[in-house]
C-alpha cells in the first residue's frame, strides 16, 4: 500500500527497522533540545503530514526501549491518526521516570503502525446473545 506523505522535517522518511517490523520509528523534529521533567508531558512535532486511505488509521505507540531505559511513553497510547486528518503528526510524550530526560532533534520517539479498521453501523436491540463469559470483567477470572 502506498501512503502520501509530506516531510517538512530534517530527517528521512519513517521506515521499518527490520523486514518483519510492524511499526516505523518517528523522529522528533526540534530546533532545540527539550528537557522533559519527571511526570511532565509535551507535544513533540515530527514534521510529517500524511494522507491515509479510507478504512485505515495510523496508531502512535511507545517505543519499548525508550520506555524501559528512560521511562518515556506516549501519553494517549495508542494515539490515533484518522484518515481525514491532514495536520502535522505530533506525539504526546510523558516522562514517567524520576529524572529529567532530554529529547533531542532526530531522536526516535515513538512508533507508528498503519492498521485497517471497520466503520460500523449500530443495530439497536433489546437483548444480546448469551456467552460463556457473560458480563464478567475486571479480573473475574482471577489473577
Amino acid at each position: 500500500m502506498k501512503v502520501k506523505i509530506i516531510n517538512k522535517s530534517k530527517h528521512d522518511l519513517p521506515k521499518y527497522s527490520t523486514e518483519l517490523s510492524a511499526g516505523m520509528d518517528l523522529r522528533a523534529n526540534l530546533n532545540k533540545t527539550e528537557l522533559l521533567h519527571s511526570l511532565e508531558r509535551r507535544l513533540i512535532p515530527t514534521g510529517l503530514f500524511i494522507e491515509l486511505p479510507a478504512g485505515f488509521e495510523a496508531q502512535i505507540r511507545p517505543r519499548s526501549g525508550l520506555a524501559l531505559k528512560e521511562g518515556i511513553s506516549v501519553l494517549n497510547s495508542p494515539g490515533t491518526i484518522d484518515a481525514d486528518y491532514r495536520g502535522e503528526i505530533g506525539v504526546i510524550l510523558v516522562n514517567l521516570s524520576k529524572q529529567a530526560v532530554e529529547i533531542k532533534d532526530g531522536d526516535r520517539i515513538c512508533q507508528m503502525i498503519i492498521a485497517a479498521h471497520e466503520t460500523i453501523a449500530w443495530e439497536p436491540v433489546e437483548v444480546l446473545e448469551t456467552s460463556e463469559r457473560g458480563a464478567g470483567g475486571f479480573g473475574h477470572t482471577g489473577k
